[in-house]
């Protein structure tokens, strides 16, 4: 059994396709992610504290749905399998909901405020579905840790590329739509363009998630174990697992990092403009001008994020081998906090979105770290509650990853909402049927607001996240013992593992 757990049980195509389909994954998300709270407030002009409680209250909801998602999982198998079925079932509604939340129906406000919060907290449930069972996989595709480690880091790469995909869709969308679609409306023409990205994102990104499906195998499920009188219930082991909560809390304090690709959109609107100028334009003109420049201005953003956050990921297989996870995500965010300081002297003192570039890109790199340690940290606190109570949680381990994700995405989401009401924006004065405002026609402390979203908010977070990993202590040879003695552990429960 010992050499059962060192030897490498994943091969090439395996890893290629598990990682496809979390590439596919990371599309949809980033749909959602990215550009929800612009639709919402500059397409749709949903009243601003209505999407600030939409999304304060789901995220209350996926406190609740994500562990319940994950007790589920991990009670049950079902025919075709523990893990696997669930990208099958999940597939075909959040493609549904994915452009049913893009769709833009010709409603009154009220019915549309029904109809918008109706489809968000399904799409997040039925995402839930999706989400904790796919990243529990890797627990049951290998017992070996290193080989664990690395599926995880190859993995979540190629859902960071994922993830940057609908920003081409986006960039390109501003200079070709113009070229089909009427642009003397500009609220029916934002409207259109949404729905054609979702569509071609879901298109591509379910086909790709689905396949997974297809060419991974389940080795090492544990045995599902009765719950016996007087043990501890799964929320109460987790709930009693310091290691993991502390990872838990250095998510949620790292939930700004996500301005930087959430908020980029509005920055793109309200902080720059770069085009010809816009004087003595005709309103067609004037939009088609605007939305090439907030196409092009978040292209900026996203692709600081893309080779910041990718270029680290891309790193994290080799990193993770050599250096300690605690150490590595320490160095990185304070990085990311020091540079998120010179991002916001520049804004300020030559509002240049140029000069700018260096120091997003520094900011972006703990994007990568934390999105790969994170997962693997959670693996580690799920080895640790297994070597301590004898159960191995690995879908509610995965629910807790996914309620950080998701509880960052709508942290980032209130944040941008509350700054709009903070500075007294009013979206449905600045894309209108009759008008469309540039970032040149605003005050500039208002630009440099809607600034401050992708610069210092974001350091500020990477700097708060650092706090809880001085008392992690699952690192260096605290974390080799724990491998030991589980794996001894293991050896002497008769804990097999099919080829």
């Amino acid at each position: 059994m010992s050499d059962a757990l060192q030897k490498k049980y994943v091969g090439k195509k395996e890893l290629w396709m598990f990682s496809i389909g979390g590439m596919g994954q990371g599309m949809i998300y980033a749909m959602m992610s990215s550009y929800i709270s612009d639709y919402y407030v500059n397409i749709l002009h949903l009243p601003l504290m209505f999407v600030l409680l939409l999304m304060l209250l789901a995220r209350v909801w996926d406190a609740i749905n994500d562990p319940l998602m994950g007790m589920i999982v991990d009670r049950h198998t079902t025919k075709w399998g523990k893990l696997k079925p669930y990208i099958i079932f999940a597939a075909v509604p959040i493609a549904v909901l994915t452009i049913l939340m893009y769709l833009s129906p010709s409603l009154d406000t009220k019915p549309l405020m029904i109809y918008s919060a109706v489809v968000y907290v399904l799409w997040g449930m039925i995402y839930t579905m999706a989400d904790v069972p796919f990243w529990s996989i890797p627990n049951v595709i290998t017992p070996n840790a290193d080989e664990r480690s690395h599926v995880v880091s190859f993995s979540k790469i190629w859902n960071s590329v994922g993830s940057a995909l609908p920003e081409i869709f986006f960039f390109a969308s501003g200079f070709l739509l113009p070229l089909f679609l009427d642009t003397s409306n500009p609220e029916e023409y934002n409207k259109k363009k949404y729905l054609i990205i979702a569509a071609s994102v879901v298109a591509i990104g379910i086909v790709m998630y689905v396949n997974s499906y297809f060419h991974i195998k389940e080795r090492a499920v544990p045995p599902v174990k009765k719950h016996e009188k007087g043990e501890d219930s799964q929320l109460k082991r987790l709930f009693k697992c310091k290691p993991l909560l502390l990872v838990i809390l250095m998510g949620v304090f790292s939930s700004g990092r996500y301005m930087v690709q959430a908020a980029a959109i509005h920055v793109a609107r309200y902080a720059f403009y770069i085009g010809p100028d816009l004087n003595g334009m005709t309103l067609e003109e004037k939009t088609a001008a605007i939305d090439a420049s907030v196409g092009s201005v978040k292209t900026i953003f996203q692709m600081c994020a893309v080779v910041g956050m990718f270029g680290a990921t891309i790193l994290m297989p080799k990193l993770m081998q050599k250096f300690d996870y605690k150490k590595l995500l320490i160095t990185t965010c304070l990085a990311g906090f020091v540079a998120s300081i010179g991002t916001t002297l520049i804004g300020w003192f030559t509002a240049n979105l140029y000069l700018c570039i260096p120091f997003i890109l520094i900011q972006c790199i703990p994007l990568g770290v934390i999105n790969t340690i994170s997962i693997a940290m959670i693996y580690d606190c799920l080895d640790f509650m297994e070597l301590k109570t004898g159960h191995r949680d690995n879908a509610l381990g995965s629910a807790c990853q996914g309620f950080i994700n998701k509880l960052g995405s709508a942290l980032s989401t209130v944040g941008i909402v509350a700054m709009y009401m903070a500075i007294g924006m009013k979206p449905d004065q600045m894309l209108s049927s009759t008008a469309i405002v540039a970032a040149t026609e605003l005050p500039r402390w208002q630009n440099f607001a809607m600034f401050s979203l992708v610069s210092i908010v974001p350091g500020l977070s990477m700097l708060l996240c650092a706090i809880p990993m001085f008392f992690y202590k699952l690192s260096g040879e605290n974390k080799k013992k724990m491998q030991k003695d589980l794996q001894e552990k293991r050896i002497a429960e008769g804990f097999t593992v099919s080829e």
